[in-house]
């Protein structure tokens, strides 16, 4: 059973956060609940709910029981793509062999920075779509992506780019096409934990955490034209359970498996 979410305001609402507030009401089909000096952990025992705070300029997510929020932010993509600009590797991109034009599935959103990367990668003439398995966060990420502003106007286009769909993946693969997409990327949530930003770990605690199923790889492999991406944590079977090439970096905790058709 689904947790019931509500939509509320900061402490001060002022115009621009009482629309937010009504987007998320309409998108999410929930009840505004007015702040009135109540702090965000009072009106989640309250009401029993997920509550989505609308501020100044942007949501944040606080699903019931989490100390920090959940929001929208491309700084993980930021850096890695300074790295690519220098000429670095960025194993994400070597590993999908992305060219420009090219369609990527990305089964597994979440903050959507290794979608900002292979936006970068396929160009204005490719297709991203990302798929989000939680209604909340796939908001959060999808209304980010095309409001957030950024003087870095190349990632700024990279996410108005990015299509963002609230679905769960074995689902949506069920219903596409064999060789529809040229890649097909999975980044099931380690139960290690790895990322020490604090918004990962609210993504953690908020986000629809789907293990890897042998139904889910061998969909994705259908669909996948050219290559399936996996990406997991450096200690897991899955490489070698389903069959793929594993890029060992023996300083990286997580590894990218390759699986090539």
């Amino acid at each position: 059973m689904c947790r019931l979410t509500i939509i509320t305001t900061a402490g001060r609402p002022d115009e621009q956060s009482l629309k937010l507030a009504e987007l998320a009401s309409q998108e999410l089909n929930a009840k505004i609940i007015p702040r009135q000096k109540r702090s965000v952990r009072k009106l989640a025992e309250i009401y029993d709910a997920n509550v989505i705070v609308a501020g100044k300029n942007r949501y944040e997510y606080y699903a019931k029981g989490a100390e920090a929020p959940f929001f929208f932010h491309p700084n993980s993509a930021a850096f890695r793509l300074k790295r690519v600009d220098r000429g670095e590797e960025e194993p994400l991109l070597t590993a999908c062999a992305l060219q420009k034009g090219d369609t990527f599935l990305d089964c597994t959103l979440g903050i959507g920075s290794d979608s900002l990367l292979a936006a970068y990668a396929v160009g204005n003439s490719g297709e991203i779509i990302g798929l989000e398995a939680d209604q909340n966060v796939a908001f959060i990420v999808k209304t980010g992506m095309q409001t957030y502003d950024t003087s870095e106007l190349p990632l700024t286009s990279y996410m108005r780019n990015i299509k963002v769909i609230h679905a769960n993946a074995l689902e949506f693969l069920k219903k596409q096409e064999d060789n529809s997409f040229d890649v097909v990327y999975m980044d099931p949530m380690f139960t290690e934990v790895i990322e020490e930003s604090t918004n990962f770990e609210a993504l953690r605690f908020a986000g629809n955490h789907i293990p890897l199923t042998d139904e889910w790889v061998i969909e994705a492999k259908r669909v996948a034209k050219r290559r399936v991406v996996l990406k997991a944590h450096f200690k897991s079977d899955w490489f070698e359970r389903y069959h793929f090439q594993r890029d060992v970096r023996l300083t990286a905790k997580f590894h990218y498996g390759v699986y090539i058709k």
